[in-house]
């Protein structure tokens, strides 16, 4: 089964520090995100992936040593190796610039030859069970499932008396809230709901949602993205005090 890869964003909350490399390549320990997201997948039976690249592109390229195509050529797969001599299969594939994430999916639909196919965003990291998520969207039937994820609040939150006294202070608990975490499962109709300028997560979603083909399945473990550089930080304090998302 095929993945996507969504790499191709600016990573423009990472300031200074986004300027030269992507955010798919900064570390976690001694390795890029990506391969830390590659082998989540691989885990579970998933070594087919296409990275959806655009800015600094290139970069990619030159850290995997293999050409950067463009959609639609299929020349560009190659066999990597990622450890104890066991191969995935990855192309690189560059979808734009300014392309947003529902044109990076619509311009890879030459590169899914199956009906049921993985996309996933190039910054999160979780323990999810993706042979349950699978299983779980195979049995609804759908176009099209998400995962849904309760982050961490930001801050600190107060809990606060009538007379306005502090109560308690919960430092950055976990939201009862669900949000879109990625790790998508879809079916090729999907395309059909994407065109080359669209934002995955507002008119397709959107649409989705309204004709009742978009579910969402449940995780309530570990989830994390890197959307700044002090949550790259963070990621790699948790990576060395013991990843909940090393399932390999």
């Amino acid at each position: 089964m095929k993945t996507i890869v969504l790499c191709g964003g600016k990573g423009t909350r990472l300031d200074r520090h986004g300027a030269l490399i992507p955010k798919a390549l900064f570390r976690i320990g001694t390795e890029p995100l990506i391969l830390h997201l590659m082998r989540i997948y691989r885990t579970f039976g998933l070594t087919d992936f296409t990275l959806s690249l655009g800015y600094l592109a290139d970069e990619f390229g030159k850290y995997f040593n293999q050409p950067v195509v463009s959609p639609g050529e299929v020349t560009g797969t190659s066999a990597i190796e990622l450890d104890g001599g066991s191969n995935i299969d990855l192309e690189l594939v560059d979808t734009g610039l300014e392309t947003n994430t529902g044109g990076r999916v619509k311009k890879l639909e030459s590169h899914v030859t199956e009906d049921t196919f993985c996309v996933t965003y190039g910054d999160g990291l979780a323990d999810v069970d993706l042979s349950a998520l699978i299983e779980f969207h195979r049995s609804h039937g759908k176009i099209a499932t998400l995962t849904a994820v309760n982050p961490i609040s930001n801050f600190g939150l107060l809990d606060l008396g009538n007379d306005g006294s502090v109560e308690s202070f919960r430092e950055k608990p976990k939201l009862k809230e669900w949000i879109n975490g990625g790790f998508f499962v879809f079916e090729r109709h999907i395309f059909s709901y994407l065109d080359d300028k669209c934002v995955l997560e507002k008119e397709p979603f959107e649409r989705l949602a309204a004709e009742g083909e978009l579910m969402a399945f449940r995780h309530d473990g570990f989830w994390k993205c890197m959307d700044t550089f002090k949550d790259n930080v963070e990621l790699n304090e948790i990576w060395d005090a013991g990843a909940p998302w090393k399932v390999w």
